[in-house]
């Protein structure tokens, strides 16, 4: 069984509000996303998907949504107050019902693009090039 994977980046501002660590202060990363897809068990054919329809896929999906924006927990005061400042002086905000760590990254990206992405099995979402969260089947 083949699988592929694609990796694509971001650049993004976050902040971990009710984080005992650095991570509390307002900060950013270069995301780095791998999306890996699997060949169907009956499948025979050499190619599981071709590249650029999954970067096209993650560029629709994600990268038009995150790429240079402040993310956001729309449940948290604070965070939504930041994003107001933000949105006020035309900078991009974007929201999630949940905190933005990788680990919550990482389910929602696998959970959006797996109606576009047949066979989809990982999603991994590097915040540095040393760590990473992962959402699998």
């Amino acid at each position: 069984m083949l699988t592929i994977t694609k990796s694509v980046k971001f650049d993004a501002a976050h902040v971990l509000t009710n984080h005992k660590g650095l991570c509390k202060n307002l900060h950013g990363h270069t995301y780095r996303v791998d999306v890996s897809v699997r060949q169907a068990a009956d499948d025979c054919a050499d190619m599981v998907m071709d590249f650029k329809d999954v970067k096209r896929i993650c560029e629709e999906t994600v990268l038009s949504r995150f790429d240079h924006a402040f993310i956001y927990d729309e449940t948290s005061d604070a965070e939504s107050e930041i994003a107001a400042v933000v949105m006020k002086h035309g900078m991009r905000a974007a929201s999630l019902p949940f905190r933005s760590t990788a680990e919550n990254l990482a389910q929602w990206i696998f959970n959006a693009l797996k109606p576009r992405i047949i066979g989809l099995q990982a999603v991994r979402v590097y915040e540095t090039a040393e760590s990473c969260a992962e959402y699998a089947v």
